[in-house]
């Protein structure tokens, strides 16, 4: 275990316990503040009898400070969710931060290496709604998503852009969430959700990566389709547009003239054909001047629901082909015990091939 990851975890425990650095030096009893802030600078070592010591005084156990998964201190999480408790958050991110965690020590481990550099988006607080339209085309068309989107950005943002993609069973109000770490980031979508809300999850948290920098989003943002402060009003602008780019609805033919029964058919037909909801492509139709406000708002809710259908679709396979190959890798290479991989996914040792096998891998596991 680095110097810095213990340094780093000793100061994300003093912070969220209220701890300032001249306090937490009083409880491990060194002579001023300046040594607990060499400590969490990775600049002095931590001794064994040091660590005991902080494992005590802190309550916490020493896994904390040696579980080579853990992101204590070094992730920063963005959540989109819908009511969910502070508590519950917590601890679905801790969770959330086991796989982020696992998947960047098990890549190095088994030679798949993060990506060099990061891409960003020329984009700022003060960029206007169209300026982010205007980059979510460009992003289709310089990133080749072809006609239909949402098919290729999940494959385009791990091979192409080094996000690392998951698509989980989250806790309940949580629709997806955005990861920064120092050396790659992940997209966390929930599963359950049908396709087109998981795929315009998918387009936003792409926005929140590629402007985090310029414009970090808050840890913790309600689910609004078109609302929200102007980060998230810019992000739903991008993700429309990366969805639904004006190329790809212009075929499609007039909007406005279509009486509201044939106006809510071919809406409904051509969301599934673009893996959007509805009401995404009705919003969308807005921004490009094909309907008005008061025609979208005139289109009965209950005939956009789930795009017409009664049945809600079969979910996707858990995480991803990208981080079931480093599992299965790691495991057969003798970085991660089949337990322990069994434990950190969340499903019994039986089921591991078969995950292994829906993502298109052979493995055989022995115990």
């Amino acid at each position: 275990m680095a110097e810095h990851t213990i340094g780093t975890r000793i100061k994300a425990l003093r912070r969220e316990r209220g701890l300032s650095q001249d306090a937490l030096a009083d409880l491990f009893g060194f002579k001023d503040r300046q040594t607990v802030s060499a400590i969490e600078n990775g600049v002095r070592r931590v001794t064994a009898s040091e660590l005991l010591l902080a494992v005590e005084k802190l309550d916490v156990s020493l896994d904390y400070f040696t579980d080579p998964f853990r992101l204590d201190g070094e992730a920063l999480f963005s959540w989109r969710q819908t009511g969910v408790g502070q508590l519950e958050l917590t601890d679905y991110e801790r969770t959330a931060g086991q796989w982020v965690g696992a998947y960047r020590t098990l890549a190095a481990q088994v030679g798949r290496r993060t990506p060099l550099m990061r891409h960003a988006l020329g984009l700022t607080k003060q960029s206007s709604f169209e300026d982010a339209m205007h980059a979510g085309e460009r992003f289709v068309e310089e990133f080749e998503l072809g006609s239909v989107p949402a098919q290729a950005l999940s494959a385009v943002m791990q091979d192409r852009l080094g996000i690392l993609v998951l698509l989980v069973d989250a806790h309940k109000g949580i629709s997806g969430a955005a990861c920064r770490l120092p050396e790659f980031d992940a997209v966390l979508i929930a599963r359950g959700e049908v396709e087109g809300r998981r795929n315009f999850d998918l387009a936003h948290e792409l926005f929140h990566i590629l402007t985090w920098e310029a414009m970090p989003p808050k840890h913790v943002e309600d689910i609004i389709d078109f609302g929200g402060n102007r980060v998230e009003q810019l992000a739903n602008n991008f993700a429309a547009t990366v969805l639904m780019p004006r190329t790809t609805l212009e075929p499609f033919g007039e909007w406005s003239q279509l009486t509201t029964d044939r106006l809510v058919t071919r809406l409904n037909a051509k969301a599934d054909e673009l893996g959007v909801t509805s009401s995404a492509l009705r919003w969308r139709l807005v921004a490009l001047k094909e309907l008005t406000a008061v025609e979208a708002r005139a289109i009965p809710e209950a005939a956009l629901r789930n795009n017409g259908h009664e049945d809600r679709s079969e979910p996707p396979a858990l995480f991803s082909q990208t981080f079931a190959e480093v599992v299965a890798m790691a495991i057969d290479q003798g970085c991660l015990s089949v337990r322990r991989a069994a434990r950190l996914i969340g499903l019994p040792i039986e089921d591991l091939e078969e995950l292994f096998a829906i993502h298109g891998i052979d493995a055989t596991l022995d115990l």
